[in-house]
C-alpha cells in the first residue's frame, strides 16, 4: 500500500518561476528525423502548439508513432528540436535549459533502471546530478510514499515490475519538480498498483504540481484528466477540456434484451444502425437530436420482437478518440 505523508513539493524552482498561466507553453514545435536510406527526412511534429495549465492533469493521446514521446524527449532535454519554441514553467528550453530541465520531471515508459544499482543509491544520485544538496535530499521519504522503504538496499535487478516502476516515479520526484511527466506509467502494472499510483497523482496534484500523463488506457484519462490534447501524425487535432471533447461525440447506444435471443437482425429494422450482438442482444446507435429514442423502440416492437431489457450506453473517450484519428 502506498502511503502518502505531507510532502513539501514546492521547489526554489517554483517559487522563483516568471508569471504565467502555463506549466508548459509549445508554439510551432518541429522535429525532423534523418531517413536511415537516404530518402526524405521524417516529420515527427509538425508545428506543435500547445498550452498546459499550471495545476492541472493534463492528458497527452495519440496512436503509437504520432509524436507523443519526440514531444516529451524535447521538453526533457533528450531530443533537439528542429524549430520553434517551448517554455517549462516560465523558462525557455533554449535560453534557460538548466531551469527549464530542473522545471519538470519525467517518468519515461521504458524501465531504464541501472540493475546493479540500490533504489537509495539510485535516488541519491539522481538528486545529486540535479544538484540537490546531500542534506535536501528526500530519499528515505521518497521511498516510503512510494512503498519501497523495505526494498531500499536491495539491487534494482531483484525487484519486480511494478517495484521498477515506482522507483521511476521516484527518480522523477527527487528534486521536488512543478511539473510531473508520466509516459505510460502504467504499462503493465496491476490493477491495485494502478490504483495506488493515481491516489498518489492526484494527490501529488491537490498539492500543485501540474502532471501531463500519457496513456494508451482511455478510460484513466477520462477519469484522471482536466484536459486533453490528441495528437497524431505529428499534429494536435484537438486540445479542450475532458467535458467539451466528449461533447463531441453525442451518439448514444441502445442496448436491447429481447425475451428470445435474436438470430439475425430483422430485415424491417433496415435502415438503422443496429447489430446482433454474440448473446442475442441489439445493439442500435442512434444520435437522440435525430432520432427519438421511443421511435427505436416502436420499430422494434413493430419487427415482433418483444423486449426483456432496455439500457444506454453514453459516447466514451475512445469513441471521440477512434473518430478524430480516423480522419
Amino acid at each position: 500500500m502506498i502511503r502518502i505523508p505531507m510532502l513539501n513539493t514546492k521547489s526554489s524552482i517554483e517559487e522563483h518561476a516568471p508569471a504565467g498561466e502555463n506549466a508548459i507553453e509549445a508554439r510551432n514545435l518541429q522535429k525532423f528525423y534523418r531517413s536511415q536510406n537516404s530518402g526524405p527526412p521524417k516529420h515527427a511534429l509538425k508545428g506543435i502548439d500547445l498550452d498546459i495549465p499550471r495545476g492541472s492533469i493534463f492528458g497527452l493521446l495519440g496512436p503509437n508513432g504520432a509524436g507523443k514521446s519526440t514531444f516529451i524527449n524535447i521538453l526533457a532535454g533528450l531530443v533537439i528540436k528542429s524549430g520553434g519554441q517551448a517554455r517549462i514553467w516560465g523558462f525557455d528550453i533554449d535560453k534557460n535549459p538548466r531551469k527549464a530541465r530542473a522545471s519538470i520531471g519525467v517518468v519515461p515508459q521504458e524501465l531504464n533502471i541501472d540493475p546493479f544499482f540500490t533504489p537509495a543509491d539510485l535516488l541519491d544520485l539522481q538528486a545529486g546530478m540535479y544538484g540537490v544538496p546531500k542534506a535536501e535530499r528526500r530519499t528515505a521519504e521518497i521511498l516510503e510514499v512510494l512503498g519501497l522503504t523495505d526494498k531500499a538496499q536491495a539491487y534494482a535487478r531483484t525487484l519486480s515490475g511494478g517495484m521498477r516502476r515506482r522507483l521511476l516515479v521516484a527518480k522523477a520526484m527527487v528534486h521536488s519538480p512543478p511539473i510531473l511527466v508520466l509516459d505510460e506509467p502504467t504499462a503493465g502494472v496491476d490493477v491495485e498498483l494502478r490504483q495506488q499510483l493515481w491516489e498518489y497523482v492526484r494527490t501529488l496534484n491537490a498539492r500543485g504540481t501540474t502532471i501531463v500523463l500519457t496513456t494508451h488506457y482511455l478510460e484513466e484519462a477520462e477519469a484522471m484528466c482536466d484536459r486533453i490534447a490528441i495528437i497524431n501524425h505529428g499534429q494536435v487535432i484537438a486540445c479542450e477540456p475532458t467535458s467539451q471533447l466528449l461533447a463531441r461525440i453525442s451518439d448514444k447506444r441502445l442496448v436491447i434484451s429481447p425475451a428470445n435471443p435474436v438470430a439475425r437482425v430483422p430485415a424491417s429494422l433496415a435502415g438503422l444502425n443496429v447489430e446482433r450482438l454474440r448473446d442475442g442482444k441489439l445493439a442500435v446507435q442512434y444520435n437522440p437530436a435525430d432520432t427519438p429514442v421511443m421511435m427505436l423502440i416502436a420499430r422494434i416492437k413493430d419487427a415482433g420482437i418483444m423486449i426483456a431489457d432496455i439500457s444506454t450506453e453514453e459516447s466514451d473517450l475512445e469513441d471521440v478518440f477512434l473518430q478524430l484519428t480516423a480522419k
